[in-house]
């Protein structure tokens, strides 16, 4: 009986033996798989990262590709290239590159697909996919969009020196290639090219290349020479006039590469992506420009056979065609002076003014009536670009309003002082309300809608359209090279 329950005793042992024996083959097979299984995700996080990082290489490389094919371009070579230049991912197959580790060779490819920019437009869409020869199945993929600036970006771009009034708001980037007076309210950053300059307004010196005749102490405006505004004193923190500061000096934005622009222009109104008016006579009368007048997404056009030259009001328009269709994201050209007005609804548009046969310059005459948007969430761009002048007549609107980006490529953006001469009570002289630019303006001589006399309109509002950054007017300038605004990851 005693051999028997010792030897129970030893089965009994044993099985627990056995029992526990199973249970640590349990937990190590537990623990070695689960060790197993965060050195795999560990290595395969590694390679993710990598994947990631070589997509991004070949963003890199495309940004540094367009710098060497686009940089100093015109707007027709930038074309050219997109067309006709076999643009590296553009078409059926992607562009395939391996990338290289310095200390460890080729680790891995990147692939780039590319969606060129469309008619008139500046923005062109990459999408670089990176992955490690460790793991060819492990992809990440970066989508950016690179876009060449626009003109359109600035509320105010000055190719001469510029003097803003009180009662002046401005909403948006302003820049001078010369000197600044800034007077008013500035709710983005205000720069010049220069860093100080001799203000023709007043004697006295140089002042700062961005300055202000305001009082700190009450608001008063100055008009003398201002020596708290001038080197060699410290530039004063004037959140009261710059809410975001002022820079000085900056590079300059050239004007003159326009010209051939507006070349390109001429050529591209002419094919499907544009209208083109050219400058015959009318019924055997001088043709002096076209009136067109903005419904919807048509316009009526009109031959000008004759007008005020004080007032540039029309006296007489002949030959006048009807429900004529605006081309979307295109150009409407006028070999001649264009008065514009109207409403657009559901359109990208830009109406060029340019004589390019020598002539006198062309010049575009606005305020007869308002020059609306229906949409302002991009549906709806107006760019205006004059070769001369961007003129608002004297029988202007009282209270103007004008929805578009206005560009005079060698005159100025303004409204001439109709006040007569000799006029010495205010019976006589020109007062208007409010003019409301909502867009951006950019001009090559000094602009304005009011004079140091009181006269003209006594409110200027300048609103930045934001729409622009992403919208540009379809074929507008734009800066010299590309950059990055968007990126993601998808």
């Amino acid at each position: 009986m005693k051999n028997k329950k010792i030897k129970n005793r030893k089965a009994s042992a044993l099985a627990y033996a056995l029992i526990i024996m199973a249970i640590v083959m349990i937990i190590l097979t537990s623990m070695l798989g689960y060790i197993t299984s965060q050195i795999k995700f560990s290595a395969n996080r590694a390679q993710r990262e990598e994947a990631f990082q070589i997509a991004e290489a070949g963003i890199y490389f495309y940004r540094w590709y367009l710098a060497h094919e686009t940089a100093g371009k015109t707007a027709s070579e930038v074309d050219d290239f997109w067309k006709n230049g076999n643009p590296l991912g553009v078409g059926v197959d992607p562009y395939v590159k391996s990338f290289s580790d310095p200390e460890g060779g080729e680790i891995g490819e990147y692939s780039i697909e590319v969606e060129p920019p469309s008619a008139g437009s500046t923005v062109a869409i990459v999408r670089s996919t990176g992955w490690t020869n460790k793991l060819p199945g492990t992809e990440r993929t970066v989508q950016v969009r690179f876009r060449r600036p626009s003109w359109s970006e600035y509320a105010i771009l000055a190719n001469d020196v510029m003097r803003i009034g009180e009662n002046t708001e401005v909403f948006g980037k302003l820049h001078s290639n010369y000197g600044i007076r800034f007077d008013g309210l500035a709710h983005n950053v205000i720069s010049s090219s220069v860093a100080t300059y001799d203000d023709p307004d007043h004697s006295g010196g140089n002042e700062f290349g961005v300055h202000t005749h305001v009082d700190p102490s009450n608001g008063s405006v100055g008009n003398g020479f201002q020596e708290d505004e001038a080197p060699p004193s410290l530039v004063p923190d004037r959140s009261d006039i710059f809410e975001v500061g002022r820079q000085f000096p900056v590079p300059k934005v050239d004007f003159n590469g326009i010209m051939s622009d507006l070349n390109f222009l001429k050529s591209e109104s002419q094919t499907s992506n544009g209208i083109y008016y050219d400058n015959e006579e009318c019924s055997n009368k001088k043709n002096l420009g076209r009136h067109i007048t903005i419904t919807g997404n048509t316009m009526t056009v009109s031959v000008v056979t004759d007008y005020n030259n004080a007032n540039y009001s029309i006296k007489r328009e002949d030959c006048i065609l009807t429900n004529v269709p605006i081309p979307q994201d295109g150009i409407v050209f006028v070999e001649n002076n264009i008065w514009l007005e109207g409403t657009i609804n559901g359109r990208k548009v830009t109406f060029v003014a340019a004589d390019l046969s020598g002539g006198e310059l062309a010049n575009i005459y606005m305020g007869m009536d308002n020059l609306l948007y229906t949409n302002f969430d991009g549906t709806d761009i107006i760019g205006i670009l004059a070769q001369g002048d961007l003129e608002i007549v004297k029988d202007s609107l009282d209270d103007l309003t004008i929805d578009a980006a206005l560009l005079s490529q060698s005159g100025r953006v303004g409204r001439n002082n109709y006040t007569p001469f000799g006029c010495s009570s205010q019976s006589c002289e020109d007062h208007k309300g409010t003019i409301t630019i909502n867009g951006a303006m950019a001009t090559f001589m000094r602009y304005g809608f009011a004079y140091t006399n009181g006269t003209g309109y006594s409110y200027r509002i300048l609103n930045f359209d934001n729409n622009l950054l992403y919208y540009p007017p379809p074929y507008f300038p734009t800066r010299t090279y590309y950059f990055i605004d968007l990126w993601e990851e998808i």
